[in-house]
């Protein structure tokens, strides 16, 4: 029974495979979010208004971070399972699709964040709490914002280089592109939000300043690289020498991809829901969830890239058509990322007695976030198996079936428990946030059958 169990789940020589590609991932991802929370933690030093006004802003862009990351996974599915196959032009065909997606959905949140600031910032604010000036929290939010806007495209534009670099397998540029924001970032922090040597202190503006020079930063790394390593990225030969992308490969793009993509901003729209739902407590839940969602955030990278390597490993096997192969690794991966995450749940237990320590805010804040971390620490485990089930069928393009695993149970599920738990019962909002972050449980149990029906086994690249 051992034996059978170890053939199945372990292989020790695959996991050190996985940690080659997926540690350089979750650096990088890890990077990439210390530079947009980088902001909130010395800005946590300022004072309570300053730190939820930054906090509800990065829940807005990080609505915009999704929707890029899912307008690129629709076309990175084809991307992954061409260059599985050795087909370089229509991964290129794929990259172009990707930076028409960015460019368009960068231009939507230009308008909206131009236009409804304060209509959206003013969502998350209420005088229900007891700590806190709401007024002053949603000035502050403003003036992060309008100048937050300037790093969208930059932003954008990486992300589309980004997810084709992976694709390939080359995780380590990234990773270097980030370690160089995050450097920018916080060098550029530390002069401009307390003003040092002779510069002025610009408080949360100086905070958004430096985090738009770090995007442009990792932007221009990423981009200057593979454009000068050709034979490492063949699909960007002549790839802006037009701009068409054969209708075969764009209907496919969009039949399967448009779904995810979808999913991907309804998802995010969600998370965004649900933090206006805690938030109709008060300031105070603000301030406490933005510093548990700080440090969560950093750890949940792990499972998140480690999903990312099922979608690259098991996207590869199908486009080579090695579909037993593929079922092999994928059950191996799904072991070694609940496996990892148990380990990580434990560090982020113990982290998150003295994380909020770092803030300088009231001490019931700091006591509400630290009882938050916790709650999050222990469902971490469950999400690394449904987020490895949701990246499993994505990488054999069951889309739509993702749609429904994901947003659909979102909206149908958890925002209208979050709903009713929090602004209709007399519940303590640690409880509201326990059962509402437990009904992973159920996606738990829906992904499991799912990913035993083989139904995401399947080439989507093969020859008609």
């Amino acid at each position: 029974m051992l034996t059978k169990i170890k053939n199945k789940y372990i292989d020790t020589a695959f996991f050190r495979y996985v940690l080659v590609l997926a540690v350089p991932m979750i650096i990088q991802n890890a990077i990439t979010s210390f530079v947009s929370f980088l902001d909130n933690i010395m800005v946590g030093q300022v004072g309570t208004e300053q730190m939820s006004g930054v906090a509800i802003v990065n829940q807005l862009i990080f609505v915009f971070n999704i929707c890029i990351w899912g307008g690129v996974s629709g076309a990175g599915i084809f991307g992954t399972q061409f260059y599985g196959k050795g087909d370089y032009e229509g991964q290129k065909y794929a990259f172009r699709f990707k930076m028409y997606a960015c460019i368009i959905i960068a231009g939507i949140a230009l308008l909206l964040f131009g236009f409804l600031d304060t209509d959206l910032i003013s969502l998350y604010l209420s005088d229900g709490g007891s700590v806190g000036n709401t007024a002053l929290a949603l000035q502050y939010g403003e003036q992060y914002l309008r100048i937050m806007m300037a790093g969208l495209v930059p932003f954008a534009v990486s992300q589309a280089y980004v997810n084709t670099i992976r694709e390939t397998g080359h995780t380590f540029v990234p990773m270097l592109a980030s370690l160089a924001a995050v450097v920018t970032n916080l060098v550029l922090d530390y002069v401009l939000i307390f003003g040092i040597g002779g510069v002025p202190a610009y408080g949360v503006q100086g905070a958004a300043i430096a985090t738009v020079a770090a995007r442009f930063v990792e932007c221009a790394i990423v981009v200057i690289w593979a454009h000068t390593h050709l034979e490492q990225n063949p699909y960007l030969k002549g790839v802006y020498h037009g701009f068409s992308v054969p209708g075969h490969i764009l209907s496919g793009i969009i039949k399967k991809g448009t779904p995810l993509m979808f999913n991907e901003m309804l998802w995010a729209v969600g998370m965004a829901v649900i933090a206006q739902c805690y938030a109709v407590r008060g300031l105070e839940v603000v301030a406490a969830q933005n510093i548990s969602s700080t440090i969560s955030n950093l750890f949940n990278i792990v499972y998140l890239q480690l999903g990312g390597c099922i979608s690259i490993v098991v996207g590869q096997l199908l486009g080579a058509g090695r579909l037993e192969e593929a079922r092999d690794k994928d059950n191996k991966m799904i072991f070694f990322c609940v496996l990892c995450c148990m380990g990580v749940s434990l560090i982020m237990i113990f982290a998150g007695r003295y994380f909020p320590m770092i803030y300088k805010t009231e001490d019931s804040i700091k006591e509400l976030a630290g009882r938050f971390i916790m709650i999050s620490a222990l469902v971490m485990p469950l999400c690394a198996f449904s987020h490895a089930s949701y990246f499993t069928l994505r990488s054999g393009g069951k889309t739509g079936i993702t749609f429904l695993f994901d947003s659909v149970y979102t909206w149908v599920i958890v925002i209208p428990l979050a709903t009713i738990l929090a602004k209709h019962t007399a519940l303590t909002i640690e409880m509201v946030f326990f059962f509402v972050s437990f009904t992973e449980i159920i996606k738990v149990t829906i992904g499991y059958f799912m990913i035993r029906s083989d139904i995401w086994l399947q080439n989507i690249v093969k020859e008609p």
